[in-house]
């Protein structure tokens, strides 16, 4: 069986349980799973009941899809993702985001819980994602080209969609949540960053550095998604003040971000013509 035969199999298997497809799909990163339970007439299917599907095992991430509505529109929430440091590759990563787009999905929303390399970021804020910077080492559409997914150069000028960014600073204008804006790095990962390291993401423009999401961006637009990501800021790094950090504080901050976003993803949705 090909991959592309596993994608397919797995969408086959979410459409047979839901009763109408989605047209917008919304990844939950670390602490942030509680609006998968915000959806009305919802469907919930755990990742090891999907085939093909890859396992989330890390903590915050509940490892389930949830196919529902808000404000009139369906929506796919998967509360939890995989990542490259688990010991998966980058097709598996990315299997998700693969199945949606097979699925019918035309948008999606990619959240994560990162460190802030911007010091004018406060520990808590919430960041749009304006461009990124992919320092993994690896690119997901490595290999032969899969013609049915998407072409083999696939335009990345655009990957964070302008009109997207625009609704978001709309929704959280009218609920008095301040968005900031910024370049996300992506790294592998597991260990968190050295003072060194943040100097020199510092000096090659990111602002906000994290351990996934990228990977889901380039699948999406070899895929021809359009992708609204946002970011919640859980810490700042100083390379100057240096701090330890842990994954209990990194959730513990992103789930008391996790209303606001969930109140400007929902402003999103609702004010978005597909």
């Amino acid at each position: 069986m090909t991959y592309y035969d596993e994608v397919n199999e797995a969408a086959d298997a979410i459409r047979s349980h839901v009763p109408e497809i989605p047209h917008i799909g919304i990844v939950l990163g670390s602490g942030l799973g509680d609006f998968a339970g915000s959806l009305g007439d919802a469907v919930s299917m755990p990742y090891d009941q999907l085939p093909h599907w890859p396992a989330s095992r890390v903590v915050g991430h509940e490892g389930r899809l949830v196919v529902g509505s808000v404000r009139g529109r369906t929506i796919a929430a998967l509360s939890g993702r995989c990542h490259a440091y688990e010991g998966h590759d980058l097709r598996t990563v990315t299997f998700a985001v693969r199945v949606l787009g097979l699925l019918g999905v035309k948008t999606v929303v990619l959240t994560n819980a990162a460190g802030g390399v911007n010091t004018g970021f406060a520990q808590g804020a919430l960041m749009v994602i304006d461009d990124h910077i992919n320092l993994l080492g690896a690119n997901p559409l490595t290999g032969p080209n899969e013609d049915r997914h998407g072409p083999r150069f696939p335009d990345m000028s655009e990957a964070y969609s302008r009109r997207l960014r625009t609704l978001a600073d709309e929704a959280a204008a009218r609920i008095g949540v301040t968005l900031v804006h910024g370049v996300y790095a992506a790294v592998p990962g597991p260990s968190y960053e050295t003072p060194a390291e943040i100097r020199y993401l510092r000096t090659i423009g990111a602002d906000a550095v994290g351990m996934s999401t990228v990977p889901e961006v380039i699948v999406a637009a070899h895929a021809g998604l359009r992708v609204l990501g946002l970011s919640a800021i859980t810490n700042v790094c100083s390379p100057d003040v240096p701090h330890t950090a842990c994954g209990d504080s990194v959730v513990a901050t992103a789930n008391a971000a996790s209303a606001r976003l969930s109140a400007i993803v929902t402003g999103v949705v609702a004010d978005y013509a597909i």
